[in-house]
């Protein structure tokens, strides 16, 4: 697709990969609109990217409905949703409570899913639409004390793969892109940036990778990125 003018939808779009994936669009010529919990972060980011933004959050189900039609709105239109609010909790086997499930996966499961129910129409009438999920290469493989995190984007890769099978025949692309760790504000109680690290990714090469997968011809689609670091263990 022509990234110039496209509408797109970015949740979790005030920092780490969100943010770089809205500077990245929007130098492309997109209009992108982000959304995250903090409206002042929100608001900030988005007149630093000059984009749009929209504070909400994705676990507020009951909201979801009214947002994602006020996104439209305000896009005028939309091309592309991409997923990426997320989070994390990490407990290890023997220490893991309902409560981490039900944290987990009302943002990276259920939000997910219905605010994308909420999009769904917009692509179905028009007979186009890109559905972009940010996983994790963690959907891949488990580690140690990632039960939860794990489990949640193994379900989201699950989600993938059943709308894809639902979905191409209408012409919409559902896409999945695994990156491997990259030093963000992800799972920081204070929400600060990690400083970058020479061995590992960057924001702004996933941010690139999402860039080039959207840019395919509609004709075409790659069902799923991994995108992994050369050699994580370059600094050990």
């Amino acid at each position: 697709m022509n990234l110039k003018d496209a509408k797109i939808l970015l949740t979790g779009g005030s920092s780490g990969l969100g943010k770089a994936m809205a500077e990245v669009l929007t130098a492309a010529g997109a209009k992108v609109l982000i959304t995250g919990r903090d409206a002042e972060k929100v608001a900030k980011v988005a007149q630093e990217i000059g984009c749009l933004g929209l504070a909400f959050d994705v676990a507020d189900y009951d909201v979801l409905a009214s947002k994602a039609a006020e996104s439209v709105q305000q896009l005028g239109g939309i091309d592309v949703l991409i997923n990426n609010a997320g989070i994390g909790e990490f407990p290890a086997l023997g220490e893991i409570k309902l409560e981490h499930f039900e944290r987990v996966f009302s943002i990276n499961v259920f939000g997910l899913t219905l605010l994308t129910q909420e999009i769904l129409p917009h692509f179905k009438k028009q007979g186009s639409g890109n559905i972009i999920n940010i996983a994790s290469t963690a959907a891949l493989k488990g580690f140690a004390r990632g039960s939860i995190y794990s489990a949640s984007k193994f379900a989201l890769r699950a989600l993938t793969q059943c709308w894809q099978a639902e979905l191409r025949p209408l012409n919409i692309r559902v896409l999945q892109v695994n990156p491997s760790e990259v030093p963000t504000a992800f799972n920081n109680t204070d929400r600060e940036e990690k400083p970058t690290e020479a061995h590992k990714l960057t924001p702004t090469e996933i941010a690139h990778s999402i860039k080039s997968v959207l840019e395919m011809d509609d004709r075409g689609m790659i069902p799923e990125l991994s995108v992994w670091a050369t050699n994580p263990w370059a600094a050990q």
